[in-house]
């Protein structure tokens, strides 16, 4: 069966039509969906992106993105696969997606930061979708909300980027404007 939405990359395009792009997008209702807890779906997403099933890594990219869809983040900070039927624990080790490219136009209070989630589309850094810097035992996780409390964890060299930018810009404390928002990438404690 052929995907109703095909994932967006960044590459070749501007952020105006990467915005257009993500307005016509739609996700099914799963804050809307509450059916009892069915069990354990045996499934982990792995701090590297790997989706596993009973320790074997799901190979099929779009058979993850349709599991992606109906992820929900509890309100105790669990995550869920749920439907109308049923809904099934699913293991995270950090967070359930990852920002694998970034594009950046503009400056300063002006600029605007797109961020190629994997698994999930794309997404412009903004009111709808903060970036936080929260400090953990590994280190500082720099992450982006995705949506319902799922957040995608930048890779290390989007970090940088993004630190690259704030040096430039000499913003204190140091940070990044992106779509009329400012972010501090100072690390806060964990939750």
């Amino acid at each position: 069966m052929p995907e109703s939405n095909p994932l967006i990359a960044l590459a070749g395009g501007s952020l105006d039509a990467l915005a257009k792009a993500l307005a016509g997008r739609s996700l099914p209702p799963v804050e809307r969906w509450h059916p009892a807890h069915c069990g354990d779906s045996e499934m982990v997403i792995h701090r590297d992106g790997r989706w596993t099933y009973r320790g074997e890594t799901i190979g099929r990219d779009a058979m993850v993105r349709m599991f992606s869809t109906v992820l929900r983040r509890e309100a105790d900070g669990s995550h869920v696969l749920v439907t109308p039927a049923e809904r099934l624990t699913i293991a995270v080790d950090s967070t359930p997606f990852r920002a694998i490219a970034m594009t950046s136009e503009g400056a300063d209070e002006t600029r605007r930061i797109a961020l190629e989630i994997d698994h999930a589309d794309a997404l412009i850094v903004g009111p709808d979708h903060p970036l936080t810097v929260i400090d953990t035992p590994a280190g500082p996780s720099p992450r982006v909300l995705v949506r319902g409390g799922l957040e995608a964890e930048l890779a290390r060299p989007l970090y940088y980027e993004l630190a690259e930018i704030a040096l430039a810009e000499a913003h204190d404390p140091p940070g990044v404007w992106s779509n009329g928002a400012f972010f501090s990438l100072t690390p806060a404690a964990a939750a």
